[in-house]
């Protein structure tokens, strides 16, 4: 008997919180992107070229850190206030090993951790029911 095991994650550029669901005792996981302003202003001082490597480089590595989560869950929900949601779903879906990986999409705002955790609950309670196979 398997237990779909169900996961929540608000994101953008620089921070994400993986939530499990169900959220009891409000558990969360925090990943950071390693590029933060510092770097970026100092990249721009040389030039916008390496500004934009060193971007993407830090970018990959923190959708990496992300999907190495997300690859122990069954159902995913992606939400957050920027196109990082959509940048990490077409990563995820290039790669065959989230094939059976069902994984949602939606636009959220700036949130409280509160909001975050009652976004997931009530996203997994409304859309699934419990199941085990």
């Amino acid at each position: 008997m398997k237990i779909i095991r169900k996961v929540g994650i608000w994101l953008d550029h620089v921070n994400a919180y993986v939530i499990e669901f169900p959220t009891i005792g409000h558990p969360q996981t925090k990943v950071t992107s390693e590029f933060t302003h510092i770097q970026k202003t100092a990249a721009m001082g040389k030039s916008e070229k390496l500004m934009h490597n060193k971007e993407h480089q830090k970018l990959a590595s923190y959708f990496r850190k992300i999907t190495h989560i997300i690859k122990n869950y069954d159902c995913v929900v992606l939400f957050g206030p920027t196109d990082a949601g959509v940048e990490l779903l077409n990563l995820i879906s290039e790669d065959p090993q989230f094939a059976n990986l069902k994984i949602e999409l939606k636009h959220a705002d700036k949130m409280t951790d509160n909001q975050r955790y009652a976004f997931v609950r009530k996203h997994f309670e409304m859309s699934y029911q419990p199941a085990t196979f």
